[in-house]
Parts: structure tokens; sequence; C-alpha cells
């Protein structure tokens, strides 16, 4: 139950409220942002977090019924408590300077709750478990298990290992190596640890936390803790030897960890710990911060009375005060008459000792230590500001506010005082979400005799400070700490990311198995044959031989059959696992390193954050990208408006570009007549402002909306009507929001707005402009500066914006007295929540004018207002702070109380801002298409901004049929039956066998169609039983969007795609709301942009802009999967070679697994001799530069399509490396049999180990050799390699002979280096090797060349020598530059324009085609204040061609409107309305949603909306379809006779009003 502060205390609800059972679900609430999608160890490490916070907390339902169960002293606690039964959610209740009541108590007194320590460990190992949980983690590896089991066999000299100890030696290698190299990585985790563990903080001691127990440390946290002393003082000690006195400066500080510097935090400023120096002196007394301390002898008790506070005159408690205006009265947690012991002290700990339930006072620029609630600030309206980029990668400042009833807690004597309890949520991940509510009993500071009651105020996200927050701008803050160490959101955010494997990865599993198969064939081969051989008693074995190893043949078999698991343990290729992880890793380095995708504005490089799916980048068929931030800037300029019926604003978009385009017309010429037309009027503009009233913070260069005619219709030229129509119109931008101000210093001073959104920092930007100031904040007042005279407005209530709601409202108590509410939002919501049956004319033309603004790629709001009887706001005020108090379900009690109030509302008018595309994105995404790629548009915006947005950057074109998927009705069957109809057009009925066709068909589709659909649909379409068809259909379109999709919808569709088409898809976002699509699909990318680096931080690959996509996928991708498929097959193949050459030699020793080869020369083959020629071509193979990759993006199809590694691939390499083999030992064999092999010593080297010099040197030089064969790029980096791990060889075994520890390898070298046959040899069965391979090298390429085989010849032949010429990122193919110098558009075909779901004489359903289809490097137009590559400007030229316009003579027409009437005229004449018929979000759909919610609310007593009289309007858009329009001038272009004497324009609307008592 919450009580409210008006509510006398006998006066509850508990017989009500005890019987209704909250339940909260706070995992269900959390933004899917937030929620990271996890594999299964990172829902294990959840698991054991949440079960670990569930023990701390208590055990289930008795705790929380002790917690509505127990009464307080002073009646403090509540009767009951909404903690609910959830046990996801157990909450808790945190004292403060209250006895904890005996049910918070175990048997000994000690409290039940236990939280979490502060101190976090980060790290994996400490340095007792270093070595155990090392190797257990090592050996989770399947390639050392396989060379531990290696070992162990080799040490058992039955099995013929002639050296285990040497045969350990590349195991005990990678171990090291990797134990050293996770050393390093966790002890710098440990430092980074113990610094912040040890970081400073002010904490207020010597006062009693009765929320918490003392901490026992056990025997085994000492033994830890002592052994970690001990080897950070033996660290130190040795560091100490090595440096000089000098170095020991600070030393004592360090020892602490309390004073020393803390470099992993960069943002700490010395300054501040300077400034606050004689604060830190003084560490056990420092009772104040920079705040007024009482005058000497004056207690508590003597202390001034509080200035505010109930007391006589206070109306607080059942007052009267309906038709006075007062000041709302939060109380104070503060007793005034409690006498304070005085010896709480602020002293400086360390992070690790905060606990909950402690004060704390933060500094500016400090880190925050632990989840605070703030209770004041040095600011006097107790806001601060904090940096939250840790937390989510956002980099502006937002804002956080002290509770109200605790901004009077100052001091530490103020804290003594202070008695309070803490109602909070329990822990979730939910970064934006918190709810909790602090309960006091409230005093009479004037009578000490009066009785207290309850207060309770809410507390919400705004007033909690996230651990890892930086506090910025702000001098100190005092706060109470409510979440501690691993239930801090921070750490339980820190979840796993998922794991991705690369699909290369995956299908190799599968040729490992092939070889493990191979090897086990060959082993029983060899146990088979030794266990016959041994059987037998027909040979001279039964002679000579002493018996076998097995003494029985069975066991000898047996015995064999792991002998040759050793000998032949190079056929399975582990190390291949070793090599593919340094190629990867060094190919991460080339991308980073990589200075074309770097984006100098932010600083940014391409960062790649999964180093081991770069090959996927190469095979890449499915791009899901979204929209706003992604393919365009997201920097929101206000563009045009539409006030009162009037529309206003002049801007030139690319929209109307590609219009004038299609057209014929010069759009170059055109577009800087536009521009010039526009900066005249952007001068008449600043000149009239300048007149009406010399703004002082207005800046010429950010004004963005261009509209002279609103500043003559300010001025009052079109009536008073108007007039007042434009105020109230900028003031609801200036009061609606949320926004921060930040002043820069100056004469006069910069105002700029930081706000979470960046639409809403234009709003209130472009009412700055025109003299509508939103100044700063004042408690709870926003001043403004309405045309140079300050206003304050008392904000009552802020109803926030958010993705389901889609509208934010502000209740605002006028200067005047009147409570006015402000709803701006989504043109739906705001027209279903209009009064019923007013402003009819007004909402058609708003609606017709919205619609024209989407049409034109613009992103538009409905601004509208209310004003709110006294009487009703105070009934609904009491609900919303019901709603506001709640800990459980706040938010959907929020939405209820908010949706009441937010209806009946009275049209003010309409916003369109311009969100401009990035630098070369549609050429960027023509590319990708011309590479096969499919790419998908996934946004939130409305359908006909993203299908503007799908022309402007080439996702759509002139000869695509659109088609259009929508259902109004709910029902499955009807999508099912438009999708059936869609489907025919292909010739397909949606089966299980055309989806099978379907995923071997990687040719993209031809680009003739493609689906539109929004997010209801889509819903629909995304059922189990017609995904199916809709993926079929999808597949055959070559581009969808789809619009006005959540977050889930967007991972869904990846999801469809991904499965259902057996193909890679790679996903593209900014911000938060992209997560779930980014870790869904196969490769996630990052934009860091200005939503924040939520998106960068979940993605595989981060990048700075779209186009850097392209470098990314066809240069560095294709590279990748080439480079990684050739070094996979030739490794398969050089382990073949080596492995059957031993076996061919099994053969003629009876498999008694007798080795043909030194020891030494099994464990270097791959380690030494033939390992860094196939890394280099790893990792620098090109077979074109990058260049020409871009020039020709058809390169990329081979990608698409897998051609680069199959599984035929494989066999023909295995089979190659089998040819080798036997040609490498078989010449050997041939050479000795004849056994004529005399040195001129007179001694014989026919021994197997000096054979085994012929066969091993034939084996390196051909491996080496092919590699270079398969190798495109013949630089010296890669001759180098190969030709000196080739002689590597001969150095080895000159220098490994020349010792006598080589034992019968002694002097072997040497004896057969000095023999010519051994050249001869060598020299003949190499080239025996590679003949094969060579014939059918030359064969493909001269008979059956690749494309890459082809466009290298024409790199030869000079073809591409104009790149290096061009400079542009994106450089254009041959056969275009012959053309660029004078190539035209063409002219458009009207024939084209025609819908898929259209019938051909039908006009009224022809489609839209508003942008350009050209590239937008011809049409950018670097001043970002007159509109961009997506302003919108409709030009005179426009109007040509068309019959004479009949004059009318009405006065309403002699108003000139340059701007819309003409992009309205223009755009008619290629497309009517298409989105009226189809009923998309426009004008028509607006007539049909307006006062849909207000009429369902409606309990007045006028006549229903559907029972009134029957509307006969024509239909709004008849008259944008059929009328015949003047072709509308600009003023300076009027004749003179419109130039003078124009009447105004009469009143439209009457003045709004007051809603319907309810």
């Amino acid at each position: 139950m919450m009580l409210q502060p008006h509510e006398e205390p006998n006066e509850t609800n508990e017989t009500n409220e005890t019987n209704e059972t909250e339940v909260s679900h706070p995992q269900k609430r959390i933004r899917w942002a937030t929620h990271r999608a996890t594999g299964a160890k990172a829902a294990n490490k959840r698991h054991s977090l949440k079960e670990r916070l569930h023990r701390r907390i208590g055990s289930g339902g008795e705790k929380r019924d002790s917690l509505g169960k127990e009464t307080l002293p002073g009646d403090l606690s509540p009767e009951s408590s909404d903690a609910g039964s959830d046990e996801q959610d157990s909450g808790r209740r945190v004292y403060f300077n209250v006895p904890l009541p005996q049910t918070e108590r175990d048997e000994d007194g000690h409290p039940v709750a236990h939280y979490a320590r502060n101190k976090i460990r980060t790290a994996k190992y400490t340095p007792l478990s270093f070595v155990p949980k090392n190797l257990w983690f090592q050996f989770h590896n399947i390639a050392n298990v396989y060379f531990l089991f290696i070992i162990i066999l080799g040490i058992f000299s039955i099995f013929g290992a002639s050296n285990p100890a040497l045969n350990a030696v590349p195991l005990i290698v990678i171990l090291v190596v990797t134990a050293f190299k996770d050393a390093i990585e966790d002890w710098r985790r440990t430092v980074l640890d113990t610094e912040l563990n040890n970081a400073p903080v002010h904490r207020l001691v010597d006062l009693n936390n009765v929320n918490t127990a003392e901490d026992t440390v056990s025997l085994w946290r000492k033994t830890k803790k002592a052994t970690t002393r001990f080897i950070i003082s033996t660290w130190r000690l040795l560091k100490s030897m090595g440096k000089s006195k000098k170095g020991a400066k600070g030393k004592a500080d360090d020892d602490t960890g309390i004073g020393g510097s803390r470099p992993s935090i960069e943002t700490r400023r010395t300054s501040v710990a300077l400034r606050r120096e004689s604060y830190f002196e003084n560490q056990n007394a420092i009772q104040m911060t920079p705040v007024s301390s009482p005058l000497p002898g004056q207690s508590p008790v003597h202390s001034p009375p509080l200035t505010s506070g109930p007391g006589e005159g206070d109306m607080v408690r059942g007052a009267n005060t309906k038709s006075v205006p007062k000041k709302k009265f939060w109380g104070s947690v503060t007793n005034p008459y409690k006498i304070a012991p005085e010896k709480a002290r602020f002293k400086k700990d360390a992070w690790k000792n905060v606990q909950v339930g402690d004060f704390v006072r933060l500094y500016n620029d400090e880190e925050i230590p632990a989840d605070v609630v703030v209770l004041s600030t040095s600011s006097e309206d107790g806001a601060c500001y904090v940096e939250t980029k840790n937390l989510d990668g956002e980099t502006n400042l937002k804002v956080r506010n002290a509770l109200h009833c605790t901004r009077d807690v100052r001091h530490a004597r103020h804290c003594e005082q202070a008695e309070f309890v803490i109602e909070s949520e329990g822990p979730h991940s939910n970064l934006y979400s918190y709810s909790a509510a602090i309960r006091w009993q409230q005093h009479n500071a004037k009578d000490p005799e009066t009785p207290t009651y309850e207060m309770v105020e809410p507390i919400s996200i705004n007033n909690l400070l996230l651990r890892g927050c930086q506090l910025r701008n702000t001098e100190w803050i005092l706060g109470i700490v409510v979440f501690t160490g691993e239930e801090t959101k921070i750490m339980i955010n820190s979840g796993i990311t998922p794991s991705k494997r690369a699909r290369i990865s995956k299908e190799l599993n599968w040729n490992v198995i092939y070889n493990f198969i191979i090897l086990a064939a060959m082993c029983l081969i060899s146990g088979i044959v030794l266990g016959v051989t041994w059987g037998r008693d027909d040979t001279s074995h039964s002679f000579f031989e002493y018996g076998s190893y097995g003494g029985a043949p069975i066991t000898d078999g047996v015995i064999a059959f792991w002998a040759g698991v050793i000998l032949f343990q190079n056929l399975v290729p582990i190390s291949l696992y070793i090599t593919l992880e340094i190629i990867r890793t060094l190919q991460a380095l080339f991308i980073y390193s990589d200075i074309q995708m770097y984006f100098a504005k932010i600083d940014y490089p391409c960062t790649p954050k999964s180093w081991n799916i770069s090959d996927d980048l190469g095979q890449i068929e499915y791009i899901f990208s979204d929209k706003t931030g992604t393919l365009t800037q997201n920097v929101m300029e206000f563009k045009k408006a539409t006030i009162n019926g009037v529309p206003y604003g002049e801007a030139y978009t690319e929209a109307q570009a590609g219009m004038q385009r299609r057209q014929g017309v010069n759009v170059e010429v055109e577009g800087a007549k536009a521009r010039d037309q526009i900066a005249r009027d952007r001068a008449r503009m600043l000149e009239g402002i300048r007149k009406l009233h010399n703004n002082p913070y207005l800046w010429d260069d950010d004004l963005t909306f261009v509209a002279p005619d609103y500043v003559d219709d300010l001025r009052g030229d079109s009536g008073l009507e108007q007039k007042r129509a434009n105020e109230e119109f900028m003031i609801a931008l200036a009061l609606c929001h949320t926004v921060v101000t930040e002043r820069t210093p100056g004469d006069p001073p910069k105002i700029e707005f930081k706000a979470q959104s960046p639409d809403e920092a234009a709003l209130v930007a472009t009412a700055r402009d025109v003299g509508f100031t939103f100044v700063g904040r004042e408690e709870d007042h926003l001043i403004i500066n309405v045309l140079g005279k300050e206003r304050k407005y008392q904000v009552l209530n802020t109803l926030e914006f958010n993705s389901t709601r889609k509208r934010m409202s502000a209740i605002i108590r006028m200067p005047d007295g009147r409570i006015m509410l402000f709803c701006k939002g989504a043109d739906s919501m705001i027209y279903s929540r209009l009064i019923p049956n007013e402003q009819r004319q007004l909402r058609a033309d708003t609606g017709e004018h919205l619609e024209m603004f989407a049409r034109e790629g613009l992103r538009t709001l409905c601004i509208a207002q209310r004003e709110i009887p006294e009487d009703e706001y105070e009934e609904w005020n009491k609900d919303y702070d019901m709603a506001a108090n709640a800990v459980v379900g706040r938010e959907d009690k929020l939405e209820e109380v908010s949706d009441r109030i937010e209806n009946h509302l009275w049209l003010i008018g309409g916003t369109a801002i311009e969100d401009r595309l990035q630098d070369g994105v549609p050429e960027s995404i023509s590319l990708l298409g011309q590479a096969g790629i499919k790419l998908w548009v996934l946004t939130g915006d409305k359908v006909e901004t993203a299908i503007n947005i799908g022309f402007s950057c080439n996702l759509l074109d002139n000869d695509m049929d659109l088609i259009i998927l929508k259902v109004t009705d709910d029902n499955i069957s009807s999508i099912e039956a438009q999708l059936d109809e869609k489907l025919k057009l292909f010739g397909l009925t949606g089966s299980e066998e055309e989806l099978v066709a379907a995923q071997d068909d990687h040719e993209p589709p031809p680009p003739t169609h493609a689906i539109i659909i929004d997010g209801d649909t889509l819903k629909l379409a995304l059922d189990d039983s017609v995904k199916r068809k809709f993926l079929l259909l999808c597949r055959k379109c070559r581009s969808v969007l789809c619009c006005r999709v959540s977050p889930s919808q967007k991972a869904a569709v990846v999801n469809m795609v991904k499965t259902g088409l057996d193909c890679l898809t790679l996903a593209i976002g900014d911000g938060a709301n992209d997560v779930a699509m980014i870790q869904e699909a196969h490769v996630g990318v990052g934009i860091a942009g200005v939503e924040g680096r939520a998106a960068v931080m979940s993605s595989d690959y981060a990048i700075g802009q779209f186009r850097f996509l392209t470098r990314l996928v066809l240069v560095h991708g294709r590279w990748s999967y080439r480079r990684l498929a050739e070094t996979i097959a030739n490794f398969f193949y050089k382990n073949i070679v080596w492995t059957f050459a031993l076996f061919w030699y099994q053969i003629y020793t009876n498999f008694d697994s007798q080795y043909i080869f030194d020891y030494t020369y099994i464990i270097f083959f791959n380690l030494a001799f033939t390992s860094l020629p196939v890394i280099v071509m790893g990792v620098l193979d090109q077979d074109l530069d990058d260049r020409v990759s871009l020039a020709v993006p058809q390169l990329y199809r081979r990608g698409i399509e897998r051609k680069e590694w199959t599984q035929s691939k494989f066999w023909v390499y295995m089979l190659d490396g089998v040819y080798q083999s036997a040609v490498a030992f078989f010449f050997l064999y041939e050479l000795f049999a004849p056994a004529t092999f005399v040195s001129s010593t007179g001694l014989d080297i026919a021994e197997y180990r000096r054979m085994g010099i012929y066969a091993a040197t034939t084996a390196v030089c051909a491996a080496n050799i092919y590699i270079l064969y398969n190798t495109y790029r013949w630089d010296w980096i890669m001759v180098t390699v190969v030709i000196v791990s080739t002689l590597l060889t001969w150095t080895w075994t000159g220098i490994y002979t020349s010792f006598i520890g080589s034992a019968q390898f002694y002097k072997a070298g040497a004896e057969v280096y000095g023999t010519l046959n051994f050249w001869a040899y060598v020299l003949c069965a190499t080239i025996a090797c590679l003949l094969p391979r060579f014939i059918f090298k030359v064969v493909q390429k001269m008979y059956f060349p690749l494309d890459a085989d082809i466009i290298r010849e024409q790199v030869k032949q000079g073809k591409f020598d104009y790149l290096r010429q061009t400079d542009t990122y994106l450089p254009p193919p041959p056969d275009k530059v012959a053309d660029s110098q004078d190539s035209k558009a063409s002219e458009a075909d009207a024939a084209k324009y025609k819908a898929a779901n259209a019938d051909a004489t039908d006009e009224d359903v022809r489609p839209i085609y508003p942008p350009s289809v050209a590239p937008t490097a011809t049409t950018h137009n670097p001043r970002s204040q007159n509109g961009s590559n997506s302003t919108d400007y409709t030009l005179r030229r426009s109007t040509e061609g068309l019959p004479p316009a009949q004059r009318m003579s009405t006065a309403t027409e002699c108003r000139i409107r340059p701007s819309f009437d003409r992009a309205r005229m223009s755009m008619d004449r290629v497309r009517p309305s298409f989105e009226q018929s189809n009923d998309f979000t426009s004008a028509a759909m607006l007539t049909r949603l307006e006062s849909s919610h207000s009429r369902n609310s409606y309990q007045g007593q006028q006549t229903s909306y559907q029972g009134g009289i029957p509307n006969t309007q024509p239909p709004v858009m008849s008259r944008l379809r059929n009328a015949i329009r003047r072709a509308t001038l600009t003023r300076d272009d009027a004749p003179q006779d419109l130039q003078q004497d124009a009447p105004d324009v009469p009143a439209i609307p009457k003045s709004p009003p007051q809603s319907p008592q309810r």
C-alpha cells in the first residue's frame, strides 16, 4: 500500500489492498536493448548470480510476508507492502537511523538480509588457483587433449616412440605460452580490480548501519589474502631493486591502495584532487564539504527551524486548496527534534568497504562506486549531471535529481538526524528502469507536539546514480547506497556476449573427422598386418626374432594400432586450429589498421571485437540495416512545420531532386537555383526576426527553419488568430521536453541543448531561434524567454516518452494560473486523442501537410494541447502519485494513469525534421547490390519516410514494382491470401520443396520487385503457418522494407532468413534498439553514432560510417574468406604428404611403426619447416588489390556461392597430397632398391634415417613450393618466407647431425648432402610432385578462368590504371569511366510507375517514387543549415508543362506558400497519393483514426462521434489528386498585384474549448 502525503494516518485502505497481490516481473519489463542474448555459459552465470542474490536477500515468502507485517516505531513502516510474490524480484528494505524490525533479524540479532560486497573480481585466477585452473581451462581444448593423449602413449616404450620427452615439447610450449598470456591478461585485470576496489570515496563512518553485519573472514579467504600479499610484496621488491630511489615516491599511498593515482580511470582530473587537498589531509576527521557549517556552539537542537515545512498556514492534510495555486509540499526526512551525537564523519575510504545503507559523498569527475540514490547536490535545484559511457556508451550528459524530501540533508549531522526507510525492488539488469519509494514520518518543524504522519516519495531511475557512471559539472552530491558489487546494474549486465563461430570453422570439424577416420583406418591396417605377420611361422622372423612385445598376435596388433596413432599423428591437423587463430588475429589487426575505414570526425577506426569470424564477412548474402543513424546521420534539423493549417518552411531534399531527375531536369542547375532561393529567404527571415525581436540567443549559422512567412505571421500580418497560433506552437515546443541547457560563455552567451533524443533537441533549438528560448530550470520551473520577456512555467508532471507510448506530455501551470497539458508524438497517437467532432478542416489540412512532409523524407510529429480544470487535475494527480509511488508495476500503472489524461486534445500543428543521409550511402548500397548482396531495411519509421529514403539511397528504383503487404483485421488468413496472390506473380506456391530449392539458389533476384510491409502485418507474416510463404516472396524481391517494426521483430526477421535460407547474414545498426538484431545475425556491425555505443558494445565489428561497410565486406571479407579457404586446404595437403610418406614405408616393414624420418623431423615439420608459408598466405595473400575489389564488386559473388571452400576442393587437395607422398617415397625406393650406394669413404648410406633425409627434404620442398603456387601475390615477404622455411630443413639437419647426441643420426647430414644422387633426387622428385598441379593451373587459367583471373589479366593490360589517379572512397568500374564525363539522367518511363498490387488503370494506387536513384555525390550540399543531401525544396521548374492554372479569387489563395504548394504539385504530376489507397500512415488513415481514443474514453454529455452528425466532408486527399492548382510563386518573384494589398488569411479555428467534465 502506498500512502499519500496528504492522507491522514488513520485513513488507510488496508482491507482492499492487502487482498490485492501484486506480482512484479521486472525481467519482462527489461528493455530489450539491455537484455543481452547469451549462450549456455552466460545463462549459467546469470542463474548462479540470481541464486546468490536470492540467498543474500533471504528465502521466499516468509520474508516477504514479514515485510508487510512489521510495524516500526512511530508507524514508519506501512502495514502492507507491494513487494510482491515474484521470486525474480526479491525486493529489499534499507533502514536509515531506524531500528531494524525483529522480523528482519535472525536468532542472534543479526540482519537476515545479506548483501553483496562492493569488492568485485573480474579476474579468473588467484595465485593459488592459477596453475590448476588454467590447466583445466586449457584442456577444454580438444587439440590439447589430443596432444596429451599422444604424449601419454609415447611414454610407454612398447609403442615405439623414440623420444617421449621431445614429443612433449610442442604441448609444453603451447601450454606455457598460453598460460603466460593468460597470466599477463589476468594480472592486468587483477591490477585494475585492485585499483578500483581501493579507489577513494568519502563514506560516512561512526554511524550505525543497521542493514549489514560485520564481515567475517574465513580461513580460506585469509589464506588467499596472505598469498596475494606475499606475491605482491615480492613483485614490488623485485621492481624496487631495479629502480632508483626516486622511484619510491608515493610508495606509502600505493601500499594502502587509497590515495594513489588511478590510471585506469582516464577521466579523473588532478585539479579536482588538488582542490580537495585540505579534505584529504585529515582522512580521519572529514566532517564537511564545501557547504556552510553551523556556527560554533550551535547544536542541531538549537538550530534555526526549517524555512519550509508543515506549520501555521500550511494547508497540507485535507485542506481545501482547490482554487488556489500552491507550491507542492514535499516534506523532509530530517527529525529536527532528534539529538544527534555528532560523531559521524565523512572519511576517505576504499570502494570495497562501501555497504548497502552507507552515506557517501562524491565530487566532480569522480566515478560512482555503487548504485546510489541521490539525496542532495551542490545545486539548489537538486540536479546533477552524469556521463554514462561506461554503461551504455552514450557520451551526452544525463541529468539526475535529488529526492525532494532529502535536499536539506547536506551535512554529516543532517545524516544523523535523518530517519527514513527505502523500499526498493530487487536487482535486475535493466539500465533504464528502477522503482523504489522512500518513507518517513513527517515532523512539524514549528510545533513538536503535533503528531507525526507518514509521507512517501517515489524513487525512479532519474534519482539513481549507477556504478560506473561519472559525475560531471557538479561540485558534489550526497547519496545513500542501495546496491553494491555484483548486484549493481553494470555488473549484472556484464554477461557474456553470445559467442559466434565462423561457418568455415563448423564445416572444418567434418574434415577433421574425415581425417580421424583415415587415421583409424591406417592404424587398423597396421594392427592387422602386424598381427597376421607375427601369427605366421613360415617367415624368417620365427628364426631370427626373440619374440614380440605382446607375446601374442592379437596383442601385437593392438600395440601396432596405438603405435600407428603416434606415428601418423600429423594426419589430424590439430595445429591447424592454432594456425587459424594466428591468422585471424593478424587479419583483425590489419582491419583495425586500415586507414580507409578510419572516421576522423569521431577519431574512430574500424574495430574488430570478434576476431574469429573474419571469413564470414566474405560470404554475406543478406544485410539487415537500421535506417535512422545507420543510413542517415541522426543529426536532426527542423525544416518544416504546419501551424493552424498553414504550412511553413523552405528546403531542398533529394526527394525533389530525384523527381526532377526523372522528369529530365538538370538537377545540378536547379539545385543551385534552389539553394540560392533558400539563401535569400534565409536572409529575409533573419532580418525579420531581428526586427521583431533582437534575439541574443540566435546564432545565424544554427538556423535550420527557413520560413520568412512564419516571421510575418508572428508579427501579425495574417491576423491575430494566426499570430497567437504561432506563439502557442513555439511555446509548446519550448515547454514539452526533458532537455538540459548548456551555456557557452560569450557575448551573448550561446545556449545549446543536450537531449537523449536529437529530435527533441532540434525542436527546442528551433523555438529558441525564433524567439522562444528555453533558458534553464529553477527547481520545478522552466524559464522561457518569450520574445525578450522571461516567463516562469511550473512543471507539474512530465509523462515521458517511450517506444510503446510514442508520445510525451508535460503538464504545466501557466503564468496566469491555468493548467495546460502539452503533448507531442506520432501523428496516429495524437489524432486518436483529439476532441471528437472538432477542428474538422484543420485536421484535414494538417493531415495533408504531414503526408506531404513524410513523402519528402522528413520525420513528422504532431503537437497538441489541452487545458485541464483544477479539480480534474487534483483528482488525477492523486492517482498519478499512487502509481508513481508504487514499487512494483510502476510502469504499467503510470501508463494507465497517463492514458486517462492524454485525451480530448486540441490540435496545434505538426513538425517535420530532416535526418540527412550519410555520405556515400547510395553508392555503397548500389555497390553491395552489384556484389549480389540483398539489403533489407528494418526501421521503426513510418512507411512514407522509409519509402522515400529507400529511393534516396538506391534501395528502390523506378524499375521496381512495389509489393505492398498490409492487413488491418489481424487475421492470419488475410495475410496468407495476400502472400498466395503475390507468389503467383513468380509462379510459386510456397511449398517446402521451393524453400529447399531456394536454399541452394544464391543468384540475386532481378531488380523488378520490392516489398513494403509494416510492423502489424509483419507480426502476422512471421507466424509459423505463413512464414515460409513470406520468406519465399521476400526471396524473389530485390529489396525489402519493414517499417514500424519493434526491436524483437528485427531479430525475428534476421532469424527467419538465417535459418530458412541457410545463408550468412549481417546486421548493422547504431542504437540500443538494434542490439537484438546485431546479436542474432552471423555478423553484427555497430556504428559509433549519436545514439550512443550500445550497438557498438554488442557488435562483432564497429565502424564510424555506413560507407565503411563496403570496404569491410567487399575487400577484407573477401580477402579473409579466400585466404582462409586456401590456407586450410593447403594445410591438409601438406600433412597428407608427410604422413603418407611414412605410411608407404610401413609396407616394407610389416607395419611395425618404424620411423623413416628422424623424430625431430616429425616434431618440426608443422612447427618450423612448413608453418610460416601457410600463415603468410593466410594473412597477406591478395588476388586483387582493394581498389579493384571495390571497382568490380561482382568478384564477391563467389563468396556468396561458397565456392572457395568446398568438400570437393578438400578431397582434391587430399588426393594431391597422397600422390606427392607416393612420389617422394617410391622415387626414393627405386633409388635405393639396387643397393649400390657406397660413399667415398666406403660406408653405405642405405640406412633408414638417412633415407628419411631424402624423403623429408623432398616433402618440405614440394609442400612449400606448392603453397607458393597457390598464392596469388608473390611479394618479397612471401618468397623470402618460403625460401627460409625450406632451407631450414638443411640447416637443422646439418647442425643437429653434427653432435653426438643425435646418436644414429650422427654425421648423416654431411654424408647425404655429399652425395650427388641426393640433389638429383630432390630436383626430379620435386618437379614430379608439382607437375600435375602446374598443368592443372595452366589449363584452368587459360581455358576455364575464374572472374578473378580475368580481372587480373585486365589489370596487367592497364584497364585499371585509372584507379591510381582517383582518390574517391568507392572507385568507379572501368566501363563507367569513359561515360562519367557526359552522363545525363534518362527520361523517366511513366509506364514503369506501377505497383505490383495495382490495376493498370487505377490512377489512385500509382506508387510514389520520391527520391533519386542516382548517387548523392553531385547533389550534396556542404551547407548543413539550408539542406544537404536530403532536404526538401520544390522548384518552380516543376510546374513547367502544366496547363495554365485558373486564378483563384479567394483571399486564401492570395497567400504565397512557396515550398509546400510547389512540392505538392510536382509530386502529384508523377504519382498521385499512393498512401491513401493503401492505407498507410497518411492523411486518409489519420482521418479514420482521429478521436478514436478520445471517443472511447469520452464520458461527457456531448453526442458521440459515431452517433453525431454524419461526416459529409469529401475525402481528404481528393483535393490533392484532382484539384488544378496554380503555380505558386515566391514572394520575391510574385507579380506586382500580388505583392501589394494581399488580404490577410481569415481565422480558421475557434479558440480551443476546455475538455468536458468527466
